[in-house]
């Protein structure tokens, strides 16, 4: 009998013994005897760990073991994941195409510009920084070579950015706006840090913040809120006065004859309407009626209370607006949180007039004099904007004030109660579609709430020169394009309603509050997604994905090899890069 030496192996068993299957590891030795294969088994395995069970696998099949710690170094390591699916999803978008035909350094520095503000609105210099090799606070110079560039570098990629404006701007038209269909157009302000910029102005500050130079600009987006132009003003420009340059922008520059554009009250005046949409032919327009035009509708006996006893909207015509459509909505918890307002106001307001006229009054150094009296009054009346409800008796020695019942009366009869006016024939736009029309305005407010605040903090702006301004407020559009896109894309995975279809179905008229799908609710209240993982805000989504990681490894053999190792994401995170349809490889 003649018996050869065998080799040694790990051999996995698995057998099924009262409907339960059992899976065992043992260490076996396999060699010939008489001319036949045969096993012997040294050892079970199976009560191991699965590492220690991997580890003796690889021991007998000859493979060197050598600590991690003993085999290789990690020199750095970058933050990459977030990255990977800002700057993905823009070259899925195709954006640096856009920007220019052919790759250049000045287009990786505007796409390092627009992915940085996603990831980290800051300052021009703490971008450089950032994206330098020194600090490496991420793998994003690296990933688009521009890891030495400094702040000037930046600086003359905006001015380069600046120039392609107008061109970014007709593709992105081309791409997102239809002949006939809907533009929305808001404008907002933000402030500015400084005195030298031509284009900062004392105006109407929507931030509250009176003691700062302002900038304004207006945000062209198409029907569903994306993006498409941006325009910057001067801080003391009115809403109304950046309407003409938009209609140009629309209809020359982006050659779209058939518009329906649709802006606020404050927006689309009765002069703007007159003077710059109504001798355009094919422009189209969706607006409101401010409260003085409602007030004049109700008092003429045009618009009738009655019309909201069955139902909360109604289609009427006026004399004073030839060839428009009116339409009356009546929101009753609007109505509820106007009345709820106007007390609050109206108390507040009494006890601050109280005060004044105590100070007439009292015995110890009064308050003297009409002027005096006067700007206190008015200080107070300004603050609240609710000086129409009190009627005022100002001497050089008293102060008296009462509320107008009748002007309050008046005015909480169309509490709630708005009206939508509009140019586009009922054939062509049914009456329910006009109010959901106007009401997409929100989109645009949610545009610029993540402008502003929660994402990419356009402000404060602190450039000097104004086509720097300019430059910077296209940027974070663009960077608002992308996020745009990705939230779409991962809605899922975050707090946003992703089924818009089932929540308008909730919504028991298109006059009522929006309501959020009964998917988006249980997200909300369970904090979890279908697939029971944490529910994520867009940020703390892009956090997460920061921690997968780009190391740089170097052998620690006499060769000196260095190579990269990407983290292996988890379960969610591959699921985030799923719906973006992005990479780790840049």
């Amino acid at each position: 009998m003649t018996r050869a030496s065998g080799a040694c192996h790990v051999a996995e068993i698995t057998r099924t013994h009262g409907g339960r299957r059992y899976r065992s590891y043992l260490l076996r030795r396999t060699y010939r005897q008489d001319g036949k294969v045969k096993h012997e088994t040294l050892g079970n395995l199976s009560r191991l760990p699965a590492a220690t069970i991997e580890l003796i696998r690889r021991a007998v099949r000859g493979d060197a073991l050598v600590p991690p710690d003993d085999a290789f170094d990690v020199i750095r390591s970058r933050p990459h994941g977030h990255v990977a699916a800002v700057v993905g999803t823009a070259r899925k978008l195709g954006l640096p195409a856009l920007l220019a035909a052919t790759r250049s350094r000045e287009r990786d520095l505007v796409e390092a510009l627009i992915a940085a503000r996603l990831l980290d609105p800051c300052s021009k210099l703490a971008t450089a920084r950032a994206l330098g090799a020194e600090t490496e606070e991420s793998s994003l110079g690296e990933s688009l070579g521009v890891a030495d560039a400094d702040e000037d570098a930046l600086y003359e990629a905006m001015d380069w950015l600046l120039a392609r404006q107008g061109r970014v701007e007709q593709a992105l038209a081309r791409r997102h706006l239809t002949d006939g269909g809907l533009i929305l157009y808001d404008v907002t302000s933000t402030y500015f840090e400084g005195r030298k910029c031509p284009l900062a102005k004392f105006g109407h500050p929507r931030d509250g913040r009176r003691d700062k130079l302002q900038i304004v600009f207006g945000l062209l987006t198409n029907g569903d809120g994306c993006p498409v132009a941006v325009e910057v003003f001067e801080g003391n420009t009115g809403d109304p006065k950046t309407v003409p340059a938009q209609i140009k922008k629309i209809r020359e520059r982006f050659g779209i004859t058939r518009v329906v554009l649709v802006g606020d009250r404050g927006m689309l005046t009765d002069a703007r309407l007159r003077e710059d949409l109504r001798p355009i032919e094919g422009l189209d327009w969706i607006t409101a009626l401010r409260a003085p035009a409602i007030q004049a509708l109700a008092a003429g006996g045009a618009l009738q209370l009655s019309l909201f006893d069955q139902q909360d909207l109604a289609e009427i015509t006026h004399p004073d607006y030839p060839g428009e459509r009116l339409i009356v909505c009546k929101n009753p918890l609007l109505a509820e949180e106007r009345a709820r307002k106007r007390g609050e106001l109206l108390e507040a307001t009494d006890c601050e007039l109280a005060k004044i006229a105590a100070a007439t009054a009292r015995a110890k150094r009064p308050l003297r004099g009409q002027a005096r009296i006067a700007l206190r009054v008015g200080k107070v009346l300004g603050r609240r904007k609710v000086g129409k409800h009190f009627t005022l008796e100002i001497t050089d020695t008293s102060f008296r004030a009462a509320r107008d019942e009748a002007a309050i009366a008046q005015e909480a009869a169309l509490d709630g109660i708005y009206v939508i006016r509009t140019s586009v024939d009922a054939d062509r736009l049914a009456t329910v579609e006009a109010v959901r029309s106007y009401k997409r305005l929100a989109a645009i407010e949610r545009a610029f709430r993540s402008l502003k605040t929660v994402d990419l903090k356009v402000r404060p702006i602190h450039h000097r020169k104004a086509d720097r301004v300019r430059a910077h407020v296209f940027l974070c559009m663009l960077a608002y394009y992308v996020e745009w896109h990705m939230r779409r894309a991962v809605a899922p995975m975050l707090f946003d309603d992703d089924d818009p279809v089932a929540a308008e179905a909730a919504r028991r008229s298109v006059v009522a509050p929006a309501q959020r799908s009964p998917r988006a609710k249980a997200k909300a209240r369970t904090k979890r997604t279908d697939e029971g993982e944490p529910v994520h805000s867009f940020h703390s989504l892009l956090r997460h994905l920061r921690t997968i990681v780009k190391d740089r490894m170097r052998l620690k053999s006499g060769a000196a090899i260095e190579f990269e190792k990407i983290t292996t994401p988890t379960p969610l995170q591959q699921r985030a890069l799923d719906r973006l349809g992005v990479s780790l490889t840049l």
